[in-house]
């Protein structure tokens, strides 16, 4: 039971950077500037510079491989979720009495929900832009999270068979 404590503060000072580092990215100074600007019109001027159409972001990203910073943004956004798939599953009493499949479906829907509030902060706040394809890729690494966590339950499964013989 200690262990499960332990993993469940990893996870929210997990929780914690993803927040600092996505949100709160910039320099107080720039974000109290960005405060400093805030009104009604900055709800329009999100939902201008907003992307709501998925694959665009991403689309761009391959076309313009070579000038942009493209690879660092798109693994940089399935990365930095690839913790919270492992890590989700570990710490959710919810997850362990569900069965076995239905774990991923708890663990996307919770990294999902997770996302879209980062987006729309993004998109009411100007502490960045929401764009949908960062959902998709967020999600994405999520499930790879996950992925990685299954494999580590068989691989811890497979060697405490070969344990016992």
């Amino acid at each position: 039971m200690q262990k499960r404590k332990w993993l469940r503060l990893f996870f929210a000072i997990y929780i914690l950077l993803v927040i600092r580092v996505i949100i709160f990215k910039y320099p107080l100074e720039h974000l109290r500037a960005i405060v400093a600007t805030w009104q009604k019109d900055v709800i329009l001027e999100g939902l201008g510079t907003a992307n709501f159409i998925p694959f665009k972001t991403i689309k761009m990203y391959i076309d313009y491989s070579y000038k942009l910073n493209s690879v660092e943004n798109l693994l940089g956004n399935i990365l930095v979720f690839v913790p919270f798939g492992f890590l989700f599953p570990m710490v959710s009493e919810e997850s362990m009495r569900l069965g076995e499949g239905k774990h991923f479906f708890v663990m996307l829907l919770n990294a999902f929900v997770f996302v879209l509030g980062i987006e729309v902060f993004q998109l009411f706040s100007a502490f960045g832009a929401f764009d949908v394809d960062d959902i998709l890729l967020n999600c994405l690494g999520a499930s790879i999270g996950f992925g990685c966590y299954r494999l580590g339950c068989f691989i811890q499964r497979r060697c405490s068979l070969w344990k016992k013989y």
